[in-house]
Formats: C-alpha cells, sequence, structure tokens
C-alpha cells in the first residue's frame, strides 16, 4: 500500500484502515506470489442517488515489479463476486489524471466506463 499511498506512515494507515472498516464496512484484501504479497484491493459498499447501491473500490495496487502480471484485474474480479454476493450491480472508482496506464487498464481490460471527473477541496 505504501507505494500507492506514499503520504501515510504505518501508524495512520492502521489507524485509518481501523475506522473506515468500523464505520464503512472497509474490506482490505491482499493477493499473494509465493507467500510474497503482490497486490491490494481495498473497497467498501455505498449507496448514493447518483449510482444507487454500488461498490467503491478505493485502493488498488500491485507492487512495481509485478505489475502486467494479471495480479489488478484478479483483485477487481474478486470485488465484482463480492458485489454480486451482497447485491451492488455496479463498482466504480477514481483514478489520478495522470495514471494513463491504469485508466488503460480500467477500460480495456476491466470493461469500465469513464463516467465523471472527482473534484476535492481541502477546507
Amino acid at each position: 500500500m505504501k507505494q500507492l499511498r506514499t503520504h501515510l506512515d504505518e501508524d495512520t494507515f492502521l489507524s485509518l484502515v481501523q475506522e473506515a472498516q468500523e464505520r464503512d464496512q472497509y474490506h482490505l484484501f491482499a493477493l499473494y506470489q509465493e507467500e510474497v504479497m503482490v497486490a491490494l484491493v481495498g473497497f467498501k459498499p455505498m449507496i448514493t442517488l447518483y449510482y444507487g447501491r454500488f461498490v467503491w473500490v478505493s485502493d488498488l495496487v500491485t507492487t512495481t515489479d509485478q505489475r502486467s502480471n494479471g495480479y489488478g484485474a484478479k483483485l477487481l474480479h474478486y470485488v465484482e463476486e463480492w458485489a454480486k454476493k451482497h447485491n451492488y450491480p455496479s463498482i466504480a472508482l477514481s483514478s489520478g489524471l495522470q495514471r494513463t496506464e491504469a485508466h488503460r487498464f480500467y477500460e480495456e481490460n476491466m470493461d469500465f466506463d469513464r463516467v465523471s471527473y472527482v473534484f476535492r477541496k481541502l477546507v
């Protein structure tokens, strides 16, 4: 996760995961290859008026030396199955504007549609 969320130290990461699990039903799953963690996905079920019931993928990362080995796809397929099993008919995520390779992966390999921009304001 440190490769994706470079701004977090371990204590902050653990605190945020615990709070998200308690408040938001956040799920965090890892994929291992020969006992070495190679990819992570974090997601939570949500309900909004725009999407209705859906699963929000908050975090998805594969270690830099293991990318293009299908691990991200495996984790997203797992999220899809979890969503179906729990009656959430869609999955959504956001991706940084600079992450063009990730965008291509989501659209071409995983059949995601680009439907909006995400805006943020610090207060």
